[in-house]
């Protein structure tokens, strides 16, 4: 049985990281990483984020989620027991998000809505993804862009 893990790291917008648990809870996705400063559905101190609730209208509490403080070391680890691990970011190592043939236990990084996914962590990475831009405009919304690819790769 497939097991997709979505990680959100460095997402500045609270408002783009409860769209985004709104979307991987549609998609199927089975659990969601929080690292780096984004937002989480609860604090520290375990109280609700009302900007992350207000557009995850309670996808949030429907799936699965964590905080981790070390994402290289998390992606070994990931790595270690089988997943497959993808950025979404464009580079010049990059291949479009189309030509990916997800595994049953796949993970995606979704970065920086300004400076997307650091090179130390495309470093640690198997594929970098890309969707293709034919406007003038050379990205999407990080949470339009996650819907994106999700939809694409694991809604069956």
């Amino acid at each position: 049985m497939p097991h997709h893990i979505l990680i959100l790291h460095n997402i500045r917008s609270a408002q783009n990281v409860g769209a985004m648990f709104r979307t991987a809870e549609a998609a199927g996705i089975h659990e969601v990483i929080i690292s780096g400063y984004s937002a989480a559905p609860k604090d520290r101190f375990g109280r609700p984020d009302k900007k992350v609730s207000k557009s995850a209208l309670g996808a949030e509490e429907m799936i699965s989620w964590r905080r981790i403080d070390d994402l290289p070391d998390e992606i070994k680890k990931l790595q270690d027991n089988g997943y497959t691990v993808s950025a979404i970011e464009q580079s010049t190592s990059s291949t479009d998000y189309k030509k990916h043939q997800p595994g049953e236990q796949e993970v995606l990084i979704m970065g920086n809505e300004v400076t997307g996914v650091e090179s130390e962590i495309l470093g640690c990475v198997d594929h970098v993804l890309e969707i293709p831009m034919s406007g003038e405009k050379e990205s999407l919304n990080v949470s339009v862009a996650c819907g994106i690819v999700l939809f694409r790769l694991f809604d069956r």
